[in-house]
């Protein structure tokens, strides 16, 4: 290795540590705005929510066992379960917030008096359940990194059991069971609270990602690394590619370009891993506002809005 490419080297380990410092205090601070929403909002004023937080409130009803606890453990049965259906990649990109999440927590429950509303507000605290809640989903998702909650089991049902069903579809239906759940367990009005503080996490989640973006995009990638990339795509997303070749006009240069259609969400996971695969590739990110079309993902040609 010559004295540039060690340089190089430096710089790009400077930069990975920069950036996961980055991450790792947008992390903390979702943690704590996630923490704040089950510990100050939705326990003090005995509601629930889906996700992990619904299991662990539904359990919560059974045992004498503080919310972070069961919490940690559910999550930690999920990480162990997405290791053996998902594999070991999938398992690291929710390891850390399985671990950091619920201690956080736990140092919350033991903080005095730690409570938003000066009285029990079930109606008001769900909406701040719900803001909380999405900023803190938000944040994290922003960063690349996920709780590893339902969005986590569904990706596994699909996997092993409905490979043919939309994910969206099968992580709707698992929030909806679990509400439901809540509401036989604490009774049908907190099953209607935990469903208006799941909406606006929803729409809070989506503005803070995204603020008032489509729900769909078109990206175009430019890389001398496009085999991997398209197999991230297509493998990890799954996602179809479309490659064409470009040619530079100044230069003469012929590149691959690769085109996929997705979410925003997906777009950022998309950037962050041809970031760390060729600092030097080109991506153009074009809002969309419909796409049809039988094999896309998305909806028939025949169906209206």
């Amino acid at each position: 290795m010559d004295k540039s490419d060690e340089i190089k080297k430096k710089r790009f380990n400077k930069k990975s540590v920069k950036d996961f410092l980055f991450d790792f205090m947008i992390i903390v601070i979702g943690c704590i705005s996630g923490g704040f929403s089950s510990i100050a909002i939705m326990l003090p004023n005995g509601l629930t929510s889906g996700g992990i937080t619904g299991i662990s409130r539904i359990i919560m009803n059974y045992c004498d066992i503080s919310f972070s606890v069961l919490y940690y453990v559910a999550a930690l049965t999920v990480l162990i379960l997405c290791f053996f259906v998902l594999g070991k990649k999938e398992a690291g990109n929710i390891v850390l917030l399985t671990i950091l999440y619920p201690s956080i927590m736990f140092v919350m429950e033991h903080i005095p008096n730690l409570i938003l509303l000066e009285e029990t507000d079930m109606t008001l605290a769900s909406v701040y359940c719900g803001v909380f809640g999405g900023l803190s989903s938000g944040l994290v998702l922003s960063r690349g990194y996920s709780f590893g909650g339902t969005d986590t089991i569904a990706k596994m049902i699909k996997k092993k059991f409905l490979p043919q069903i939309d994910l969206s579809k099968i992580l709707m239906v698992l929030d909806a069971c679990i509400i439901i759940g809540s509401g036989l367990v604490y009774g049908r009005n907190i099953a209607l609270y935990a469903l208006i503080t799941t909406v606006i996490s929803t729409k809070v989640i989506e503005f803070v990602m995204f603020g008032l973006e489509t729900k769909i995009v078109k990206m175009e990638i430019i890389s001398k690394e496009y085999n991997e990339i398209a197999q991230y795509i297509m493998t990890d997303l799954e996602r179809g590619v479309t490659i064409d070749t470009v040619v530079g006009a100044y230069t003469g240069t012929e590149r691959k370009r690769l085109v996929v259609f997705c979410s925003p969400r997906e777009s950022v996971k998309v950037k962050q891993f041809v970031a760390k695969l060729d600092d030097q590739a080109m991506i153009t990110i074009i809002h969309v506002d419909n796409i049809w079309g039988v094999g896309t993902g998305f909806k028939a040609i025949g169906k209206e809005e």
